[in-house]
């Protein structure tokens, strides 16, 4: 009788959760089962403890929750060492998880364990490609944001003060240029008054001072866009600052099987929410609301045209 030939080696997943301190990683076979786990910190021994722990199975492949997010430093560290990884959205992963029979508990290890048997099981994940002109115009557009976002923060608070020192205070659309012109006409004798009037000062150098960083900020997210050659400013209704943050969330078009997978990943599909007899559709909350806003954006300057978008 002939010896029976060696098994196949089971495929194995090698699952990440990945956090800014440290990477905790499961091995989970083809029955979603977890073979062993590991916990590192996230620096060099840490990666070379990973990589270690990975080559116990040597057909393994690789799977990380928000690959090309918070696993991204970890994903480019393999790429370079030429090991693809398969990228696992954290919704999907939470999902796997809340159905386990462990009740929904979080620890770092089940992460890990949700984010193996989700690559195992589910269908359509994509092999995360970290492409740096697309994370540079998402730091940028990031940045801007944060930048936009402050100023509209310390304007705000400028509005206030100076509706303490001006009655009936002053329009919404609130300027720097305008705050100035307030100020100037402002002399009050009062110590209150003075406080409140030397605070609006500072506060208006700061919103200057915004200013000059939002339009720096601008004007290379502009740059970027055009050494893209990108040919979304070409719709009515999108910019620079809305071209770029469409191309940085959205990542490459070729992930997406089709139109009405990119309006899923959009949170512009509608979701169906029949019963019985009865067929009905409500507005989707899901999705990249960044995208999503692009999108109404766009909506919203092309129905108030003769546009494509308009019909």
């Amino acid at each position: 009788m002939a010896p029976a030939l060696p098994s196949a080696p089971a495929p194995v997943i090698i699952a990440v959760d990945p956090h800014k301190a440290s990477w905790t990683a499961v091995a989970v076979d083809n029955r979603l089962q977890p073979l062993a786990a590991i916990r590192v910190e996230v620096n060099r021994d840490g990666y070379r403890q990973l990589r270690r722990f990975a080559s116990r199975w040597s057909h393994a492949s690789r799977a990380i929750e928000g690959a090309t997010g918070l696993g991204a430093a970890l994903t480019a560290k393999l790429a370079a060492d030429h090991i693809d990884v398969v990228d696992v959205p954290a919704k999907l992963a939470r999902r796997v998880r809340m159905l386990s029979t462990g009740h929904g508990r979080k620890t770092d290890q089940a992460d890990a364990l949700s984010v193996g048997i989700a690559a195992h099981t589910a269908t359509r994940l994509n092999t995360a490609v970290i492409d740096e002109a697309i994370a540079a115009m998402r730091c940028l557009t990031d940045h801007r944001d944060d930048l936009v976002r402050t100023r509209t923060q310390t304007i705000n608070r400028l509005h206030a003060l100076l509706a303490q020192l001006i009655a009936g205070g002053l329009p919404r659309a609130l300027t720097a240029e305008t705050a100035a012109a307030a100020l100037r006409s402002i002399r009050p004798r009062a110590a209150l008054a003075r406080t409140l009037r030397q605070v609006a000062v500072d506060l208006l150098s700061e919103v200057r001072r915004l200013d000059r960083r939002i339009t720096e900020a601008t004007a290379t997210l502009s740059a970027a866009v055009t050494a893209s050659g990108t040919t979304l400013t070409e719709l009515h209704g999108i910019g620079d600052v809305t071209a770029a943050k469409i191309l940085a969330r959205a990542g490459a078009v070729s992930r997406f099987r089709s139109e009405s997978a990119f309006a899923s990943y959009c949170g512009v599909a509608p979701i169906e929410v029949s019963s019985g007899d009865i067929q009905r559709h409500r507005l989707s909350r899901a999705g990249d609301r960044q995208l999503n806003y692009a999108l109404h954006v766009m909506a919203m300057a092309q129905i108030k045209r003769p546009t494509p978008g308009q019909d």
